[in-house]
């Protein structure tokens, strides 16, 4: 197949991006449900790897529910500083949220050390103390998943939402499969695939489409 140049304006990039997965997926007979279709675009975007289409996990309602989060002023907590730096911090504050990353927290770092946990487990339980409904961002540490659930399921802490992606071999699926199975609103993405880029166009897809 031969590969033409295309002239693009600059700032007719994204959306030429945009028409050409639109034409693909057409292309492939894939049919991405109306209202998860901005959010998985972006995802394909971010990538270009089509088997988003297949694989992005929606629980019921989600996509209005995270609007309102926001919308109401919600905190974004990611289990890296790469997604916290992705994601659209100048939007977000518009509704009065704000971006956390506390890995990289010498409180986190020492006491992680001292028990012999991951910073991402310790990160959870230090975004738990936010007084204020908190989505979570979740791009690399399957620990964060694993203990967001032990926190749901002990009845310590209840996430406004979880947006699961993390990416690699160790625990990643069985970790996405254990938010599967809360009451908690998520977007989860199956399989190994997923990245701290991922979870941050994931929350960039909704804060671009708030009504």
């Amino acid at each position: 197949m031969e590969n033409k140049l295309e002239y693009v304006l600059p700032y007719d990039i994204e959306k030429r991006s945009f028409e050409i997965i639109g034409e693909e997926l057409k292309e492939k007979g894939i049919v991405i449900p109306k209202e998860q279709e901005f959010i998985t675009k972006r995802v394909i975007h971010t990538s270009a790897d089509f088997e988003y289409a297949d694989t992005m996990t929606y629980s019921e309602g989600v996509i209005e529910i995270a609007k309102n989060l926001i919308k109401n002023g919600a905190d974004i907590v990611t289990d890296t500083n790469m997604a916290l730096s992705g994601i659209n911090k100048k939007t977000l504050v518009k509704y009065g949220g704000e971006v956390h990353c506390f890995m990289a927290d010498e409180d986190v770092a020492k006491e992680a050390k001292e028990r012999q946990v991951t910073r991402a487990t310790v990160s959870m339980e230090k975004a738990s103390k936010i007084k204020k409904p908190v989505i979570f961002a979740v791009g690399n540490a399957p620990t964060a998943l694993i203990k967001l659930y032990e926190m749901i399921k002990n009845n310590e802490f209840t996430p406004a939402l979880i947006i699961g992606v993390p990416v690699g071999f160790v625990n990643v699926e069985a970790a996405k499969e254990l938010i599967l199975s809360t009451d908690v609103p998520y977007i989860v993405n199956r399989g190994r695939k997923g990245g701290s880029n991922i979870a941050a166009a994931i929350c960039n897809a909704i804060l671009y489409n708030i009504d």
